[in-house]
């Protein structure tokens, strides 16, 4: 299983990418999965006024790949920048192992 995990700023730019499973990365998988990420963030936006739920749960679906989304506004978040932490990337990877 290969899952894809990725923070998008508000102005719909990815700040964070990490790709997690057992799965070899292949550079068409990585474009595929930005396809797909940026079909669902319409439906995001569409859904995200219509609740208050933060979890957004299979709002999209390609194939046997679902979207989900958990909405989080970040006060420490500098606009136009990126997420390098390499601790941030490692905890991430961590949890993924562990839960995926």
């Amino acid at each position: 299983m290969t899952a894809c995990f990725m923070i998008i700023s508000k102005s719909d730019i990815p700040i964070y990418e990490a790709e997690v499973g057992a799965a070899p990365k292949r550079e068409d998988v990585a474009q595929q999965h930005q396809f797909i990420l940026h079909a669902a963030l319409d439906i995001v936006e569409d859904v995200a006024w219509t609740t208050s739920t933060m979890f957004l749960k299979g709002i999209d679906r390609f194939n046997d790949l679902v979207v989900s989304v958990y909405i989080l506004l970040n006060p420490l978040y500098l606009p136009g920048s990126r997420i390098t932490s390499s601790h941030f990337n490692t905890k991430v990877r961590a949890l993924a192992r562990k839960y995926l």
